[in-house]
């Protein structure tokens, strides 16, 4: 058969993968190359470095006692589930032995069989573009679902009914999602009325499981067919509510922008970075906690929703159990994503640089967050705000050409402050310290011997100090 040239490397006389291959076909094991590897080869895409997915009939401790003197390192931690994890120079295998697995309903641990043939093993995988197979070491083209021909006419479909795959996994609804994203496929009826009539199964999915997966979706090209997919089946409410609360309804009096419309937009128009694309989809999260409509004045308004979004925001990465530090900067751009609305009105120098100290190390992301939030179809106010954000960047740089902007700190430290004042640790030295601040961010740089006189009139003013 005709192999894809991104595969022909497998089938090298010296490749790791025949080598594998053979030494499974010395115990009698039949194996083939599946999922990712063979349908990114389809598309024709790089694999170079990627890890490799390996299925074959030989039972997990077969494969583990064959990888032990194939591999440079070893792990068995997915050995229940019938995975052996290896890697042979830079690349990461994962052996798994044919299965048909099924989640019980009440449980978040699958139930796990083991099967014999390749077909079978197939046909419990989650989508027909993932479920062709290579065989190794001799190639042979195993496509019992026509995954080939949905690839080439861009369809996503399950091997067997959807409501089977969802039972199986009911993650693979959100990575049905993905894939919409990612390979630019579009999902048969019965595939997306089964996500909606089987969403709430994703309550037995781990929040870990679920995250994962989000992370991937939201870090594709353009992950806006997807975050639709998710509203319009309702599967988004089952661990990210948030998301389809912010489909307001257009008043019939006032005129806003579909909030949700809006920040599917800004999502796509970042960077495929996670902190940033988090940023974007819960920016605006805030809003229906604070819509309000204002009499005479004929339009929506939403005070304060930054602070309340960044309360909600907070929330729901907790409870997808993202990292604390993911966290803290997800929850503090999306706190700051006003700030450069208020420019208009003028900011000083004081201004520049409290907005430089605020940011922190997320500086760029929130210059690109801002800039990226113009989702406006009007050219004059989307000039407007451009022009806005290429100044206040301009400000910046001259005044980080001018004294340390990205290191803001007090010109004296607390220790410092102690022993000029003449005082023991305590509350006075914090307040002192955020005067110092203060003066720092008013006024920039300044001597020490002038921080020590300013010190001397803020502490006798208080009556402290020696």
């Amino acid at each position: 058969m005709h192999v894809p040239d991104r595969l022909r490397p497998f089938y090298a006389a010296d490749a790791p993968v025949r080598d594998l291959a053979t030494r499974l076909a010395a115990e009698g094991a039949e194996s083939h190359l599946v999922g990712g590897t063979v349908r990114d080869a389809f598309l024709d895409l790089d694999l170079t470095g990627r890890d490799v997915d390996i299925a074959t009939s030989a039972r997990p401790d077969v494969v583990e006692r064959i990888v032990a003197d194939w591999a440079d390192q070893t792990w068995a931690a997915g050995r229940d589930y019938g995975t052996v994890g290896a890697r042979k120079g830079s690349v990461i295998y994962e052996i798994t032995t044919y299965r048909a697995e099924v989640y019980r309903p009440e449980s978040r641990k699958p139930e796990v069989r083991f099967s014999d043939d390749i077909a079978t093993d197939l046909s419990r995988r989650d989508f027909t573009v993932n479920a062709m197979a290579l065989a190794i070491p001799e190639p042979a083209f195993v496509d019992p679902h026509g995954g080939a021909a949905d690839l080439v006419a861009r369809v996503l479909r399950t091997p067997l009914a959807p409501e089977i795959s969802f039972e199986d996994d009911p993650l693979r609804m959100l990575r049905a999602a993905r894939f919409v994203a990612q390979l630019g496929v579009t999902p048969v009826p019965e595939l997306v009325d089964a996500i909606a009539a089987l969403r709430g199964r994703m309550e037995i999915v781990s929040a870990e499981r679920i995250r994962g997966e989000l992370d991937r979706l939201l870090c594709t090209d353009d992950p806006s067919a997807a975050l639709w997919l998710l509203c319009e089946t309702g599967l988004s409410d089952e661990f990210l509510p948030e998301l389809n609360a912010m489909r307001l309804e257009q008043d019939p009096i006032h005129t806003h922008k579909d909030v949700l419309a809006h920040t599917i937009a800004v999502v796509r128009n970042t960077r495929p970075e996670l902190i940033v694309r988090l940023a974007a989809l819960f920016h605006d999260v805030g809003k229906p906690k604070t819509r309000s409509f204002e009499r005479g004045k004929g339009g929506v308004s939403f005070h304060h929703h930054e602070v309340v979004g960044a309360r909600m925001t907070e929330e729901r990465l907790k409870a997808l159990r993202y990292p604390t530090a993911v966290i803290a900067a997800v929850t503090r751009l999306v706190f700051l994503h006003l700030r450069i609305h208020t420019y208009a009105m003028g900011w000083t120098d004081k201004a520049v640089r409290r907005y430089v100290r605020d940011a922190g190390d997320l500086l760029d992301e929130l210059n690109h967050l801002q800039r990226c939030d113009c989702t406006t179809r009007n050219p004059k106010r989307a000039a407007a705000l451009s022009r806005r954000m290429d100044d206040l960047e301009r400000r910046i740089e001259e005044l980080r050409a001018q004294e340390e902007i990205d290191a803001i700190r007090p010109p004296l430290d607390g220790r410092e402050v102690m022993e000029h004042l003449g005082l023991a640790p305590g509350p006075e030295i914090g307040e002192a310290l955020a005067f110092l601040l203060d003066l720092r961010l008013d006024e920039g740089p300044m001597t020490p011997e002038d921080a020590r006189a300013r010190l001397d009139e803020w502490a006798e003013a208080r009556g402290l100090g020696r």
